[in-house]
């Protein structure tokens, strides 16, 4: 069992630190909160932990139904081209005069986890070996599963957010601005990439 919640970390932080939709909303919404980083975990929760459950329950290959993806592929990434650009509109508003992205960070967490196709296959895929693997050990390692890989998400993303909180007064304005373009950047490419992904299912 221990090896197999050592592999759960593992694999887990893995994918969490890699940046994407979540790390880029978790560094702007830190600018206003040191506990975004936490909250977003909250609303990440909200949708892995049904996904989680779905999977448990057989609904894998669902997800992995080519008019499944390409419905979460063009719905995902028009919806993080709409929040890049809105987070690109709204960098002088937030680093100079303190005001907040107009969402808050449970709903942040909901939307860049719910409409990212990519991680919605990853669940299907390698989060269901893992699953599948956890109920070697009954469902008493399904239930460690859950907490633990949710464990490493909530960890990352507070480390984040609390890092970008504490010392953004150390920052220049052209290196605040500068990482927010990055972040909205990130939204838009990542909403391209799912667009251009989902569309070539049907090329």
């Amino acid at each position: 069992m221990l090896t197999f919640l050592l592999s759960v970390i593992v694999i887990s932080s893995s994918g969490v630190m890699m940046p994407g939709p979540v790390f880029a909303v978790t560094i702007a919404k830190s600018y206003k909160s040191q506990l975004a980083g936490t909250q977003i975990a909250l609303g990440h929760a909200l949708v892995e932990i049904p996904l989680m459950l779905l999977i448990y329950f057989g609904f894998a290959r669902f997800f992995q139904d080519e008019l499944v993806q390409l419905a979460l592929s063009v719905l995902g990434g028009a919806v993080l081209i709409w929040l890049g650009i809105g987070m690109f509109r709204a960098r002088a508003r937030v680093i100079g005069m303190g005001k907040d992205l107009p969402y808050n960070s449970v709903v942040a967490g909901v939307v860049t986890t719910a409409l990212n196709p990519f991680l919605i296959f990853w669940w299907a895929t390698i989060g269901s070996m893992l699953i599948m693997n956890s109920l070697e050990f009954g469902t008493a390692g399904f239930a460690l599963f859950v907490p633990v890989h949710w464990l490493c998400d909530l960890v990352w993303l507070t480390f984040v957010s609390t890092l970008v909180y504490r010392t953004k007064s150390l920052w220049g304005r052209k290196f605040q601005e500068g990482l927010f373009i990055t972040c909205s950047l990130l939204l838009i490419g990542f909403g391209g990439w799912f667009l251009i992904s989902g569309l070539r299912l049907v090329m």
